[in-house]
This record gives structure tokens, sequence and C-alpha cells, in this order.
């Protein structure tokens, strides 16, 4: 099946959420919540990453997280990120009662798509502030791809239509043959990481991997005239001329992390870092990388 195959069928039964002047979403990627350990790529923006989606819970938006959210390649328990990272999920349950969570599979967490998987791994968790066992989201159904888009009516304005997915589908060996590459990251490639030895495979870690799979999903999108918003590369992209792809960046980034936000039909490419002031003290900043770039302007 090729790139192209695979990209058309994570859309073809993905859910249809409302795009509007009112609609107000945040759009995460690549967080890799691990369990605490030295290979926990999270840990060191955990701090910038939770001060962030309390604004976001706060402001009303709906979190979209674009794949790659939990490191099950390295790790085999869900229930072990999930206690490491308790004050994130307690967060995320807040969304989720206000139907405000919506959580798309990436290929480090692709296990997540298996049957019955929200129920046996995400079914409740530890609250430390209640200090007992809660729900979390049972019935969480976890997504390939989501798709935005305004309505059709007659007298409305055109269909605009944005398209959500990972992005793994552009690689072979992290789609298709993901269970080998989990293998690799598993046994060979995340010990030697902590030798200081990156996985040449990896399209977050080497360049040229990252851009013929940047250049496959831009084709696709050329090709089929949608808008493409994905994750997976790492590597944060919000064009001010009008494009037909799109990345959020990741949470894992050495000093911040990278989001895109939509409201009152805009994009923003955003960034969340620690800064300072003028006296010393710190604080964790939101600052606008690029845009907002105008949804109108995908208007066919």
């Amino acid at each position: 099946m090729s790139a192209s195959a695979r990209l058309n069928r994570a859309f073809l039964d993905a859910p249809m959420l409302p795009l509007s002047d009112r609609s107000r979403y945040v759009l995460m990627s690549d967080c890799h919540r691990g369990i605490g350990s030295s290979s926990d790529n999270f840990l060191k923006n955990q701090h910038l990453y939770f001060a962030a989606l309390q604004h976001y819970y706060r402001h009303g938006s709906t979190y979209i997280e674009l794949g790659d959210g939990d490191e099950l390649w390295e790790n085999r328990s869900m229930k072990n990120i999930i206690d490491v990272h308790s004050n994130v999920f307690w967060l995320f349950k807040q969304f989720h009662e206000e139907n405000r969570l919506y959580l798309i599979y990436g290929n480090h967490d692709i296990v997540k798509r298996k049957k019955g998987y929200t129920a046996k791994s995400c079914g409740a968790y530890f609250c430390t502030q209640s200090q007992q066992v809660q729900p979390l989201f049972p019935s969480l159904t976890f997504y390939e791809g989501i798709i935005l888009t305004t309505g059709t009516q007659p007298g409305h304005a055109p269909r605009v239509s944005l398209y959500l997915t990972h992005g793994h589908q552009a690689s072979l060996l992290n789609s298709t043959f993901w269970r080998l590459s989990r293998f690799l990251v598993r046994y060979v490639w995340s010990p030697l990481e902590n030798l200081g030895i990156l996985d040449p495979t990896s399209a977050a870690k080497n360049y040229r991997v990252k851009n013929k799979c940047e250049n496959r999903l831009n084709r696709w999108a050329e090709e089929n005239r949608r808008i493409l918003i994905t994750g997976h590369t790492h590597r944060p992209a919000l064009p001010d001329v009008p494009a037909h792809y799109y990345n959020t960046g990741s949470c894992v980034h050495p000093r911040c992390i990278t989001c895109i936000e939509i409201e009152r039909m805009a994009m923003t490419l955003v960034k969340w870092s620690m800064t300072t002031r003028a006296d010393s003290t710190l604080y964790v900043a939101r600052e606008i990388i690029a845009g907002p770039v105008p949804l109108t302007q995908f208007a066919p």
C-alpha cells in the first residue's frame, strides 16, 4: 500500500468536528510521555506543557492531540505512564468530561487503535489529590484522523476542511512495518540513545528522513487539494503564503513546546517556553511564531 493510500485510509471513517468563528481548538503532537526514566523525553518540558494545557482549558479550547502522545515503543505499560504523569491525565479527564478532548494515535502509540484498549489501559488512574483510584476515560476512542469542517448549508460560506492526522502514514517503516520499528527502538536505538547515538531511521532525528516524509505529506495534500495538518517530524510549519501542508511541531523540543491554535477562523503557530522578567523571576511565556493565517483563504 502506498503512502497516498495509507493517508486516504486515515480519513475514511474520520469524525467531523465543527469549524466556525466560535470554534477554539489547540492542536499538539508528539509529547512522547514516558515513565519518568532518563529516556523520558517529555520530562524536560512537562511543566511547560501542563501550564499550556491549563491555559487552553481555562480558555475554553478543545484539545486535539495528533499522535505519539505516549511513548509506547520504548515502554510497554500505559498504566505506568499515567501514574507518572497523573497531573496531565487529571486535566485530560476535565477536558473529556466537557467533550473537549480528541486523541489521534501515531506510530509510537499505534497500539491504541486496538478495540477495547481504552477500557483496559485508560479506564482509571490514581488521583494524587484525593489519594484514590478514579475513572479516567474508559470509553474514549483513539482516531487515526479527524476532519474539522465548516457547514455547507445554503447561504453559508464555501466549505473549509482541515485534515488532521499524525503523519507516520508517509513512512512504510513507521506504518506497515511498525512492529519492526518498535522492536528496533525498544531494543536497539533506545539503549544507544543513552550513549548519544541517535536513531537514523527517525523522521524526528534524521533530516533526510524528515524531508522525504514531509515531501510525501505535502504531495498528498496538493494532489488531493486538502489542508493537511500533522506532527511526526517534530518540525513546526505554518507558512504565511497559502499552502496545503502544516505541522504542529512537538512537545519535546530542547527548550520549548509548539502547537497550532485555531480561533476566529485563523491558525496561529505558538511556542511555549520558560523565560525571565526584568527582576530575574521565571515564568512560562506564550509566543506567536507565525500567523494568524485566516482559514477563509482556503475556501474553494
